[in-house]
């Protein structure tokens, strides 16, 4: 091999020829981030932004979510720049884009063109775009995400030793979003069903398991109970509000007090569209009646969370009810306002809820101090033209379309059952892992589009493996 200046010149030019499609997408994809930064900076933020930054300024086992995004904010305060946060995670959003290229070429064999069109939504999407540009935890939890499946179907076996580097991925994955957990037992899963052997399984389950009990362990020290939130049950609590009906549940006010507090004396019918108002909103929420700031402890927690199961086996047909409408919102072809009007616009580049901060009360602090103390300065986001008209303009456009990502699952699901003879085949695992990223927040908490984002990835990968397969059946005449 010529190991020369030119000789690596030429190789260079060569694996640019070969992957020119990609490279091209990639490309133009870097430059509409760079745009975004310029257009936004230093960074946009969502609700849950400042208890992410409250942590790295103050580390400590939150009790509403866990810190692994934390953490990674944790490492680049040095800086004290969110630009560069955000930096990072359009570089996160550009990898994911890479695994999936890399994976479908690499160990498939699908042309350049296909597999740079199942990266399209990750490279283009303006939403995707957007979220990379908050101050969130998702960009990251999204590239983990990809990175198990990637692993996973890197091999036609997987050795311990790609177990255990998967069961870490997937420990950060559930540091990152408690619903990282399931994910853990999906993959498992699969592998039994291919019959991967216990080696590998084993690996992946004491690598995973190992840091997730720690931070369990710190999270008990610090709050008391051995467990990565105290918000499981009061979220899930939210998921019932709209129709949970205490008449129903045959709740007896005089040994069950408690439960019988949590009652909703709206009556089902006159609730809303959103459960969000009977978690967050202190004037429409039953869960003040415990006190001011309790509603994220421990004892809270578990009188939520029994109440919330009550309700579900009260009331089975009125939860599936609920979990199957947020769960087919996700494919309609707009994108109508919800959960409300504030949620929705934090999500669009064109809003004024992200160019100011909020002076809400925090650990030891306000809001507003923290992000400017984590910055060492303004930290409001500064709207930019023209860079800002360009991506307000780009977001009215290119979007993946809910109706789009149940084609792409629909056409995941044709392949794994046309191979129900090898179980489903490669497609299997992203076919089942978006599903499981769309159906997990319906059943436990609520729909939000922001849940979206992390399954269109693993749906283009279902339906290109789909699409590969069938070609590769005509071509035998089968």
């Amino acid at each position: 091999m010529d190991a020369s200046p030119a000789g690596r010149w030429r190789r260079t030019v060569a694996l640019l020829r070969r992957h020119r499609v990609f490279a091209a997408a990639f490309c133009t994809a870097f430059v509409l981030r760079i745009i975004t930064m310029l257009g936004f900076g230093p960074a946009m933020w969502f609700n849950d932004s400042y208890d992410y930054v409250s942590v790295a300024l103050r580390p400590r086992p939150h009790p509403i979510r866990p810190d692994g995004y934390s953490f990674w904010l944790l490492l680049l305060k040095p800086f004290h720049s969110f630009s560069l946060v955000v930096l990072t995670q359009h570089l996160m959003g550009l990898a994911t884009a890479f695994l999936i290229y890399a994976l479908l070429t690499r160990r498939f064999g699908i042309p350049g063109w296909g597999a740079t069109l199942a990266a399209v939504p990750v490279l283009f999407d303006a939403y995707q775009i957007q979220l990379e540009q908050l101050v969130m935890s998702d960009s990251m939890f999204i590239l983990l995400v990809v990175g198990v499946v990637t692993l996973v179907l890197w091999r036609e076996r997987l050795t311990w030793r790609g177990g255990t580097v998967v069961g870490l991925l997937l420990a950060l994955t559930a540091l990152t979003r408690s619903i990282g957990l399931p994910i853990l037992a999906l993959v498992v899963a699969y592998l039994v069903i291919k019959r991967a052997g216990w080696k590998p399984i084993v690996a992946m389950v004491t690598a995973c398991a190992l840091p997730v009990l720690a931070y369990m362990g710190w999270f008990k020290a610090v709050n008391g109970q051995f467990a990565m939130t105290n918000s499981d049950g009061v979220i899930l609590y939210m998921r019932t509000s709209l129709f949970a009906d205490c008449h129903k549940m045959n709740i007896d006010e005089r040994r069950e007090l408690e439960l019988a507090l949590l009652c909703i004396n709206v009556p089902p019918k006159d609730r809303g569209l959103s459960a969000q108002a009977y978690l967050w909103w202190d004037d429409q929420n039953q869960l003040h009646v415990f006190g001011s700031g309790m509603k994220f402890t421990p004892e809270i927690n578990a009188n939520a969370s029994a109440f919330a199961k009550r309700a579900i086996l009260s009331q089975p047909g009125d939860y599936l009810a609920a979990v199957a409408k947020d769960f087919f919102r996700a494919f309609q072809w707009g994108r109508p306002q919800f959960p409300d009007a504030k949620t929705f616009l934090q999500y669009e580049f064109d809003n004024e809820f992200t160019r100011k901060l909020p002076k809400w009360s925090s650990y030891h602090s306000t809001t507003d101090k923290d992000a400017e103390a984590y910055e060492n300065g303004p930290a409001a986001t500064r709207a930019v033209s023209p860079w800002s008209d360009i991506m307000i303009g780009y977001q009215r456009v290119v979007r993946l379309p809910g109706l789009v990502l149940g084609l792409l699952l629909l056409t995941g699901l044709c392949g794994v059952v046309r191979r129900w003879r090898d179980l489903g085949g490669p497609a299997l695992l992203p076919w089942l892992g978006a599903v499981g990223l769309i159906l997990a927040p319906a059943a436990t908490a609520e729909f939000d589009y922001r849940y979206l984002l992390p399954a269109a990835p693993l749906a283009c990968l279902a339906a290109t493996l789909t699409a590969r397969d069938l070609v590769v059946s005509r071509r035998r005449g089968r």
